[in-house]
């Protein structure tokens, strides 16, 4: 009994003391609860009033009462944190001497639960409340902060949206006032569109462009970070865009309908040239710019302007002429004139080029610029001379004439050297200063040219009787005979100077004869001479004159002389003297004293001994159509040889082809293809040429035979094609013969020209020697 009484005793020493701490620790738990639920409660309070702030009000003046209502909120977070900092660490201390074990909690339907579990589920509450008071301060602090940041990122782009609305409002303000200054289109002066167009392009690059863009990406910024303008604000914004979209559009407008009076109108358009045509005819434009012409009547279209087609036709009319040198030139002085470029001098061409800088010659123009150059051409020609110029129809007659010569394929691109050649080759100069001229666009700055520049000069020259058919005569397309004539005067260099080259552009080679005798054609448009033409007794003789060096007072008028009448006795093979200028009584004692020596003359000698007036040069038409291609080849191959020989620097190939046998025979096969094309081409022109010839003969010949008949059968008098009249005899029998006669004439004549087209090598060739005539050249 008395250990028991000990035990009981213990037990309850024990069991007072457990109560007291349960009491204490009751307490101390108790007072830390309740704070850490206020403070909870307090801080979902808190964080639901920073909740209620959001979204902010696109408006300045709202933004900046947020921000101030957010700085007195955060005075107050920041005033309440001392307390919750203590009572959290009173709460971190409790648990420190209290701890409890992670374990599951007891069933809350058990009724027994022992003090221990009751200290630890009363330690593990604690816990969780100031872990909970804990993760609401800290998530409530970092909001304040990153609203506060948002407040003032917030109102810095508003303020920044507001100045630039304002600096807009301003510059649209300005820009609209420009606006109504505007004046309509068709009252500007043209030389004044240009201006416009660039003071209408300063508009639009204006920084209003920048200006818009930069409105509207904050207002975008602004609506991703949940900020929407506020109404006024919107209006604004909106009133912005609408007024600068307006403006862009009557910029745009603006700028398209002055861009289209430029060009139309402008300096730079061709719509001056519209009046070279008249109805029922319209000039159009094609997209390359090259001009083409549609009749409405005929309701067709064509490359060559209407004037151009006559002009065309009107040329036509010179191909009686038997010598091409001349026909070509005549056929040149007429376009020459119809062009008004006699009237140009070459001085005035070359201020022309300068002033539009044609340098280098190898650049490519378009249409405009040639339209420029001629159009500056045309208006000081007016200024120099005085005179009025139809620049219109000139412009585009010039045009016409230059892209048919040197763009035939109306590309809408021609070289520079083709322009100035075209345009110097027909100006009123002298012909030394025409090809002093032309040699200074091919040659290099030491004033020398090599083979290949001369060869492309050449080219463009060629290009001219080219446009006109009679190429074939000239030496054709190949051009290399000409050039290798050219530097036989190089003394065997690789070059040729300016002196060189007159010199033997002086001897009026065959390629470029034409352009000589233009030259003395106009000479002797204004010339009379003081005597009767031999054959149709004109009196005076205008133009060219040509006497007779075998035959004394004989004298013929260039129209009997070119086309061929002669009266009997004056035959056309005999030595005879052209003209150009009133002779002299020098000049007519050297042809008495020249007459009386052929008279000692047989007709042998005069065939024997040919006086050409021109410098000849290998040409394809030398060559025997009747003998085989392969003969051909092998006696130009053996030309060729014997030259080199005698010169060996004029060699085109270079010392690598010349060392390697195989690049030699490539080089040679070559130039035997080219050859060869060259002289196809030819033939071909040739044969047209004559076709064009005898079909007109036989249309000559039908109408003869018609007149024939009829006048058999009516006896009434008829006229042939020269005007020479012919009476009818009472015996219709003698009429017909004297016709059938002529008709057999005729035959002859058709018959000559085509022993004439197909020469044999092997029969004798009639020329007409003369001492400075071309009568050589057919």
């Amino acid at each position: 009994p008395l250990e028991m009484n000990l035990c009981w005793n213990e037990i309850k020493k024990k069991s007072h003391s457990l109560r007291a701490r349960l009491e204490a620790f009751s307490d101390h738990s108790g007072k830390l609860q309740v704070p850490l639920q206020e403070i909870i409660d307090w801080l979902g309070q808190k964080d639901e009033e920073l909740s209620a702030q959001l979204p902010l009000r696109g408006d300045v003046l709202l933004v900046q009462q947020e921000k101030e209502t957010h700085a007195a909120f955060m005075e107050e977070v920041k005033s309440r944190g001392p307390y919750i900092y203590s009572v959290l660490e009173s709460a971190q201390a409790f648990l420190s001497q209290h701890p409890f074990e992670e374990l599951e909690e007891p069933n809350s339907e058990s009724k027994d639960v022992s003090p221990r579990h009751r200290i630890q589920n009363i330690s593990r509450f604690v816990w969780k409340q100031a872990n909970v008071a804990s993760e609401l301060w800290e998530k409530l602090t970092a909001r304040c902060v990153d609203q506060h940041r948002h407040i003032e990122r917030t109102l810095e782009q508003l303020l920044e949206i507001k100045g630039a609305m304002e600096e807009l409002s301003t510059a649209l303000d300005q820009a609209e006032s420009v606006r109504e200054t505007w004046e309509p289109i068709g009252d500007l002066f043209i030389d004044s569109l240009p201006e416009h167009i660039q003071s209408t392009k300063v508009l639009e690059l204006s920084p209003m462009k920048d200006g818009v863009k930069v409105v509207n990406d904050l207002a975008h910024q602004l609506a991703i970070s949940d900020v929407h303008l506020s109404m006024e604000n919107s209006r604004t914004l909106e009133q912005i865009n609408t007024r600068w979209k307006q403006l862009q559009a009557s910029i745009n407008e603006r700028l398209k309908q002055l861009q289209d009076a430029h060009r139309d109108f402008g300096p730079g358009s061709q719509h001056f040239l519209s009046s070279s045509v008249q109805v029922p005819w319209e000039r159009a434009i094609s997209p390359n710019k090259v001009p083409y012409y549609i009749n409405h009547q005929a309701q067709t279209t064509c490359w060559d302007h209407p004037k151009m087609t006559e002009l065309y036709q009107t040329l036509a009319d010179l191909n009686n002429i038997k010598f091409s040198a001349y026909r070509t030139a005549m056929k040149l002085r007429r376009v020459q004139k119809a062009l008004r470029l006699d009237m140009v001098t070459l001085a005035t061409a070359l201020e022309i080029f300068n002033e539009h800088d044609l340098q280098p010659s190898d650049r490519a123009m378009d249409v405009v610029e040639v339209i420029h150059c001629l159009t500056s051409l045309y208006e000081r020609l007016e200024e120099e001379r005085g005179i009025l110029v139809n620049v219109p129809l000139c412009v585009d007659m010039s045009l016409n004439w230059l892209l048919n010569v040197f763009d035939s394929g109306r590309s809408g691109k021609m070289r520079a050297l083709s322009f100035k050649t075209g345009i110097a080759c027909l100006c009123g100069t002298e012909v030394k200063e025409k090809f002093q001229y032309l040699f200074s666009q091919v040659a290099n700055a030491g004033g020398l040219c090599d083979q290949r520049h001369l060869g492309v000069l050449l080219h463009e020259a060629i290009q001219v009787p080219r446009q006109l058919g009679e190429v074939a005569a000239f030496g054709g397309s190949n051009v290399e005979p000409s050039i290798r004539s050219c530097f036989r005067f190089s003394h065997g260099k690789p070059a040729i100077e300016a002196a060189q080259f007159l010199e033997w552009a002086n001897l009026e080679p065959q390629s470029m004869v034409w352009l000589a005798v233009l030259h003395r054609v106009t000479m002797a448009e204004q010339v009379k001479h003081q005597t009767k033409c031999s054959v149709c007794r004109q009196c005076p003789i205008k133009g060219f004159r040509y006497r007779s060096l075998k035959q004394f007072n004989v004298d013929i008028c260039q129209t009997c002389f070119l086309t061929g009448r002669a009266s009997k006795g004056n035959k056309l093979h005999y030595p005879i003297m052209e003209y150009y200028t009133p002779t002299t009584s020098s000049e007519n004692m050297r042809d008495f004293a020249t007459t009386l020596k052929n008279k000692f003359r047989s007709k042998q000698y005069f065939s024997k001994h040919p006086q050409r007036g021109y410098l000849p040069v290998q040409s394809v038409l030398e060559a025997d159509f009747s003998e085989t291609i392969l003969q051909g080849e092998l006696r130009r191959l053996k030309w060729q040889h014997d030259e080199a020989v005698e010169s060996p620097t004029l060699a085109t190939s270079s010392p690598e082809s010349v060392q390697d046998p195989r690049n030699e025979e490539l080089l040679a096969e070559a130039r035997i293809l080219r050859q060869h094309k060259s002289r196809l081409e030819t033939r071909m022109q040739i044969l047209e040429d004559h076709n064009k010839q005898l079909e007109s003969q036989l249309h000559r010949l039908r109408e003869l035979l018609l007149q024939v008949q009829s006048g058999a059968r009516s006896g009434h008098k008829v006229r042939d094609e020269d005007g020479m009249r012919f009476a009818m005899s009472p015996s219709p029998s003698n009429e017909v013969e004297a016709k059938t006669q002529e008709v057999s004439v005729c035959l002859e004549d058709i018959m000559e020209k085509l022993r004439s087209a197909f020469p044999n090598s092997r029969g004798t060739r009639v020329k007409s020697p003369s001492l400075a005539s071309y009568c050589s050249i057919r």
